[in-house]
């Protein structure tokens, strides 16, 4: 059976792996160096390698020698198991832009992020979580204009963020990290230029979005 682009591959090790399958086959490699099991160079060429992979296919010669974490399946990373007759895979959609007037957009969840977006708020808020966006490019430019809103931009620990705008009564600014960032040279990189006028434009790091909450003592969740 051929592939459409309507249903998406029929080769599911064809799939589009998402930026968790690349930190977690990085985790392995890590691992795998930390035990001897890879030297230095080793682990550099196959880190580059992780997070140049596209699909499926690009991840599993790289860890296919190595053990994988406590708890993961082995063999891993695979492709999903193919879908049920008649299923339709999930496509990633594509927003250039973010409006809110009078009212709120939210971007969140797995969609496709450009070289540019824009995002503009009056009286409004709009909030743009790339925690599990799809990058089609290294760089990332995010034009901001708010008025009287809020513009809430959240990123992961990888990601390298650049503030560029201007705040007038208002703020323009990275907040304080939820989690601790973990930069390195392949980690994308979202500039924020515009400008807030008795408006915030607000960049903040988070964890996973779907990680579980973590009981403290109290028996209160901890949420990332």
């Amino acid at each position: 059976m051929e592939s459409s682009p309507e249903h998406g591959p029929a080769d599911p090790s064809l799939l589009r792996v998402s930026d968790a399958d690349r930190h977690r086959t990085a985790e392995v490699l890590r691992e795998a160096a930390a035990e001897g099991r890879l030297d230095l160079d080793e682990l550099d060429e196959r880190l580059e390698a992780t997070y140049a992979a596209k699909v499926y296919r690009d991840l599993v010669p790289i860890v296919s020698d190595l053990p994988a974490l406590p708890g993961a399946a082995p063999g891993w990373p695979t492709a999903p198991a193919p879908r049920p007759a008649g299923g339709i895979p999930q496509v990633a959609t594509r927003h250039d832009l973010s409006v809110a007037i009078l009212g709120g957009c939210d971007r969140k969840g797995a969609w496709e992020v450009g070289p540019t977006h824009q995002a503009y708020a009056l009286m409004g808020g709009v909030q743009i979580d790339l925690r599990e966006a799809v990058f089609t490019s290294r760089e990332t430019v995010i034009t901001c204009g708010a008025f009287w809103a809020g513009i809430d931009i959240v990123v992961n620990e990888r990601t390298q963020v650049v503030m560029e705008g201007i705040g007038i009564m208002g703020a323009f600014e990275q907040g304080r990290d939820k989690v601790e960032a973990r930069l390195d040279a392949d980690s994308p990189i979202v500039r924020v230029k515009g400008i807030a006028v008795m408006a915030g434009v607000t960049v903040v790091r988070k964890g996973p979005p779907k990680a579980r909450r973590k009981l403290r003592g109290g028996g209160r969740p901890e949420l990332p």
